[in-house]
């Protein structure tokens, strides 16, 4: 699990990445992301009641992505912020290689841009 130095702590982080950041979006998922003067990264996951009903779901699909991003973070060690919003639960049975793959891509291309 990814620990809580490297997350959100409030809903103002938040605002101010979705109205100041750019996005990168794929089919699954999109990465919000925004300059911060911090010295590390911080991340979110947003998994929307549209996209699955059950909270043990939701759950289970932003411990995973934080799993992944937890695996990622030692390549990537820009001051940002970043918001993973997930689009489809398909997500929930993705095998974890390609989760991992899919999110270090979108880590990748915001450091590009």
């Amino acid at each position: 699990m990814l620990s809580q130095k490297y997350r959100f702590h409030s809903r103002g982080g938040v605002r101010y990445t979705y109205q100041k950041g750019k996005t990168i979006r794929t089919a699954l998922l999109s990465l919000v992301y925004a300059p911060n003067s911090r010295n590390r990264q911080r991340f979110g996951v947003v998994v929307s009641k549209k996209i699955l009903k059950s909270a043990v779901g939701r759950n289970r699909i932003r411990r995973r992505v934080y799993e992944a991003i937890r695996l990622e973070l030692p390549e990537f060690q820009t001051p940002q912020d970043c918001l993973f919003v997930v689009f489809n639960k398909s997500i929930i049975n993705m095998p974890f290689r390609d989760l991992r793959r899919l999110i270090h891509d979108l880590l990748e291309r915001s450091l590009s841009e």
